[in-house]
């Protein structure tokens, strides 16, 4: 249970009131997680502007970074949501799974994507070799090794803000493993 309100609206600052309102617009509604950030007058904003940024990764890549993060993470909101985002972006509920495992068995490319992610949070970044070697073998650039790396990074920020203040999740609950 959540030890934080989450803000409505008319509890934050004008600037994120205004994001607020483009979210409402672009996504039908504000997710907890969101306003969440909007505790802070500066974050909210910070945190969609990278996530938002121009990557080398493919909406769907991103999917795959987020599931993998997310789930050695222990982040129940994050898995909720990238679930539903996954599904939007073509994956089934049984890849859904594989890729929370940090694998891909139905696709190489991702595979190499999904053990890199994985290994990169569980290890802190201190990526094993061997899992850099398939990465590269697999067809990945270094743009998308470094891209790859702030996705893990956008991805754990979301994760520790949701582990500390345990907003209520507001997207359809993500299975277990």
């Amino acid at each position: 249970m959540s030890t934080f309100n989450i803000p409505s609206r008319e509890e934050v600052s004008a600037t994120n009131q205004a994001i607020f309102d483009n979210l409402e617009k672009q996504v039908g509604f504000v997710p907890n997680l969101f306003a969440t950030y909007a505790y802070s007058d500066n974050a909210l904003k910070n945190y969609l502007d990278f996530a938002g940024a121009p990557s080398s990764l493919k909406a769907k890549e991103k999917e795959v970074v987020n599931l993998a993060v997310s789930q050695v993470n222990n982040c129940e909101y994050c898995l909720a949501a990238h679930t539903a985002i996954g599904k939007m972006n073509g994956f089934t509920d049984e890849q859904i799974l594989e890729l929370r495992q940090g694998q891909a068995s139905f696709d190489t490319k991702l595979n190499a994507l999904a053990s890199l992610a994985k290994n990169i949070t569980e290890n802190r970044g201190n990526t094993d070799a061997a899992v850099l070697t398939n990465y590269f073998e697999a067809g990945w650039t270094k743009e998308n090794l470094i891209d790859t790396i702030s996705l893990v990074g956008d991805k754990t920020i979301s994760n520790y803000i949701n582990n500390t203040v345990q907003a209520e999740v507001d997207f359809p609950a993500a299975p277990s493993l």
